[in-house]
This record gives structure tokens, C-alpha cells and sequence, in this order.
């Protein structure tokens, strides 16, 4: 009989994968939290003084960076709110196709394919006041009489960089509901058509309830991802105009790169970080009982 092998050599084929991930997760992570209970900035000359909860103590009284919070909320509402809504109707359109529904899919997924960065600069050049495309079809059609700067004004450059967002990662929300519409039976959808349903009891009855794990995914992903914007907003507005579009993001760099202020950013990104853990558990405790209700 052949003698089993050690487990230990198994073991050994995860330690290169295991030794970047100290490196490069682990330990900058352990160096953030320790960075944020200390003031460490151009003012004290980078030399480390413990300051306890100083730091945090300042992010919940400092008036830009609640500024930025509210303003990283609302970008994430927006983007987030429209990303989902269409991706269930793409999800759907595309979900009842037979022919041709990979080509379909392949086209959905290009603009998620390209960087970020790519599509602000595509999305910046597309909204110039000047020479912009957006601006010059709008002007062929007679809905508006001059160019707008959509980028300049602070009502627009919140709807320009959503808009931008919404372009570039509703397919990644699409993908997602459309695995989980391909995952339900179809016997479930013959029973409600046996009893009399129609459309509006197959999606509530059936749809939605198996639909709410991949919401979930699918959500809190967006929402982490949208929550921390940084290479969209900076390439397209870079904060402004007059910091109407500074996420936290952006402010926690400015912070640590501009001000060199690192205990203070270090104790900023933990907050944020703390907040986004507030809101994942809301959403998975919302997600859960609604789940455990429909079984």
C-alpha cells in the first residue's frame, strides 16, 4: 500500500503565495492601524508620537473630510442605485434571448473590460465644453443653445463622474444577476403558470427571492468599489471644482501625498474602512432576512 504524503509538502506550495500576501497585504494593513494611533507628519519632522485616539478624534470633527463622506455617499447612491437597476433589465433582456445571447454578452462587457482610467479620459474628453462630443450632439439637436461645462459646475461633475461610473461598471453588475437568473429552475417559472400567474408573480415569487444572494454579491462589491473611487474622480475632475466632487479617496491622498500628514491619513482610511463595515452588515442583515423570509 502506498504511503500517504505528508501533509507538510502540501503546505509548502502555498508559502510563495502566502509570503506575498504577507507583504503585500498583511503587513501594509498591520502598518496602517499602528501609523493611525500615532502623530507622524512634516510637522513633528516624520517622527512618530503617540497620539492614542487623537487621530480619529480629529477625522469625526474635521469638517472637509465629513464633507467628502457625504459626498462619497452620494456618488455611491447614484452610481450604485442606476448600476443595479439596469443591470437586472439588461439581465433580464438578455436572460430570454436563445440566439446569440454569448455574442450579446461579450458586447454588454466591453466597457468593463477597459481601465478606469482609459474611460475618464474618454468620458473627460467626451464632456469638454469646448470641443466635446457630448456638447456638439446636444447642440445639433437644438436642446441646448451653448456649450455646457459639465465638468466645471459643481450639480454636473457629480452627474458626469456617475454617469462615467455607470458606463463603466454596470456590465459587472449584469454579469452577476444574469449567472443568477441562469441558476433558477425553470420548473419554478411552469408552476407559477400552472397556478394563473403572470409576469409580475414570476418575478416576485420566483425572480426576486433567488435573485437576492447574487443581489448581495453584487452590491456590496459595487459599493466597496464605488466607495473608494479614486482614478475616475482624479482624472476627471480631480476633487473640484471647489472639492464638490473630493471623495474620501481623494482627501486621504491629498493627505498623505500633498499635506504628508500620515498618521492623520492612516487614521483616515481606517474610519473609512470601519464605515464600510457598518453599511456591509446592514446590507447582509437586510439581504439575509429577506432571504430566510422567502424559504
Amino acid at each position: 500500500m502506498k504511503k500517504p504524503r505528508p501533509i507538510i509538502l502540501d503546505l509548502f506550495w502555498f508559502v510563495p503565495a502566502g509570503a506575498l500576501l504577507a507583504i503585500f497585504v498583511v503587513y501594509p494593513v498591520i502598518r496602517t492601524i499602528g501609523l493611525s494611533f500615532f502623530h507622524k507628519s512634516l510637522a513633528t519632522g516624520f517622527v512618530s508620537e503617540f497620539a492614542g485616539l487623537a487621530n480619529f478624534v480629529r477625522a469625526l470633527t474635521d469638517s472637509r473630510f465629513i464633507a467628502s463622506l457625504w459626498i462619497t455617499f452620494l456618488f455611491t447612491a447614484i452610481s450604485v442605485a442606476l448600476e443595479f437597476g439596469l443591470g437586472l433589465l439588461l439581465a433580464i433582456s438578455t436572460e430570454s434571448i436563445r440566439k446569440a445571447q454569448g455574442i450579446v454578452r461579450v458586447i454588454l462587457l466591453i466597457p468593463w473590460t477597459l481601465p478606469t482610467a482609459v474611460i475618464a479620459v474618454l468620458w473627460a474628453w467626451m464632456l469638454n465644453d469646448q470641443y466635446g462630443g457630448v456638447n456638439a450632439v446636444l447642440l445639433r439637436l437644438g436642446v441646448i443653445d451653448s456649450g455646457v461645462t459639465w465638468l466645471g459646475k459643481p450639480a454636473t461633475a457629480m452627474i458626469a463622474i456617475a454617469f462615467a461610473d455607470v458606463w463603466k461598471t454596470t456590465p459587472f453588475v449584469f454579469l452577476i444577476l444574469l449567472a443568477g437568473l441562469q441558476n433558477i429552475p425553470r420548473e419554478l417559472y411552469d408552476a407559477i403558470e400552472i397556478d394563473g400567474g403572470g409576469t409580475w408573480a414570476k418575478l416576485r415569487y420566483v425572480t426576486w427571492p433567488h435573485l437576492l444572494p447574487f443581489t448581495f454579491v453584487a452590491l456590496i462589491f459595487r459599493i466597496v468599489q464605488a466607495f473608494a473611487v479614486f482614478d475616475l474622480v482624479w482624472v476627471m475632475t480631480g476633487g473640484g471644482p471647489g472639492g464638490s466632487t473630493e471623495t474620501v479617496s481623494i482627501y486621504t491622498y491629498r493627505t498623505y501625498m500633498r499635506y504628508l500628514d500620515f498618521g492623520y491619513g492612516a487614521a483616515l482610511a481606517i474610519t473609512t474602512v470601519v464605515v464600510l463595515g457598518i453599511i456591509a452588515a446592514v446590507l447582509y442583515r437586510a439581504v439575509v432576512a429577506k432571504y430566510e423570509k422567502a424559504f
